[in-house]
């Protein structure tokens, strides 16, 4: 498919990157890169050639939040519009966050507002050490409300309290310590770590990842006694499919199974 916000590209090994790519707008989100975010997300999650993707921005920034055109139409709309627009913005936060392949986020320059709710929906984010963040909505008397889903989640109920509440600027290594990044390293080595967990990633079963991510969220979201009952089914899934089989005997074996590259 072809976009106007955003580019996207997979390589010979599987790995997709879905580049946010409206630089000389800091890749500030508007309606066009929102909806088209939701639509390359879910057509990365269904191609079968797809084994990872990296989520980052061309130019200076990552993403600076909300493009100022499209909040200024969000300011002259009526209520029902307003509720659509910000249904939208969940619901790509939601797609991308339910990509059934690891999402690296490979975070360049500034990430304000909306841009760290795109982090935090990374399965690993990875920043260059120059980065600057900060939740700003309180200081335009709005609250991070849509975002604050997967943010909470990613830094804690204390550290969002921490960050919220007065839209303090971070730096790159402050990011990291209220954990809305996972690891920050020199610019110029932000493309050699960002590779080096991609080939973690190729080193997996793709099905077993796919898995593996609903797993987390099943046993962090249910009680112990059904999620006992829920890992053993899960568990024998995997030992029964064509992929757990493979993998196994080639382990047996001492073989390389299909995935491994």
């Amino acid at each position: 498919m072809s976009y106007n916000t955003i580019e996207v590209t997979v390589d010979d090994r599987g790995v997709a990157t879905l580049l946010l790519n409206r630089p000389e707008k800091h890749n500030a989100m508007n309606d066009e890169l929102i909806r088209e975010v939701t639509e390359a997300a879910r057509e990365l999650d269904v191609d079968k050639k797809v084994r990872a993707v990296i989520l980052t921005g061309a130019g200076e920034s990552f993403c600076a939040g909300g493009d100022l055109k499209w909040m200024q139409g969000i300011f002259e709309a009526s209520r029902a519009e307003r509720v659509a627009d910000s249904a939208h913005l969940a619901t790509m936060l939601r797609t991308l966050n339910e990509l059934s392949k690891p999402l690296i986020g490979k975070i360049n320059g500034q990430a304000y507002g909306g841009g760290t709710g795109m982090i935090s929906v990374c399965d690993i984010a990875i920043a260059a050490e120059s980065c600057k963040f900060a939740l700003t909505e309180v200081r335009l008397g709005l609250t991070p409300a849509n975002i604050s889903t997967f943010v909470v989640e990613k830094m804690g109920r204390a550290n969002a309290r921490r960050t919220f509440l007065n839209a303090r600027p971070l730096s790159a290594a402050k990011a990291k310590d209220v954990r809305l990044v996972d690891e920050v390293v020199a610019d110029a080595d932000l493309d050699a770590a960002v590779e080096k967990e991609i080939g973690y990633v190729l080193q997996c079963g793709p099905g077993a990842i796919a898995v593996t991510k609903k797993l987390i969220y099943f046993v962090d979201t249910h009680d112990t006694d059904t999620c006992v009952h829920y890992t053993a089914n899960i568990l024998a899934d995997t030992w029964e499919s064509e992929e757990g089989q493979e993998g196994i005997h080639c382990f047996f074996n001492k073989e390389t199974p299909s995935w491994r590259q």
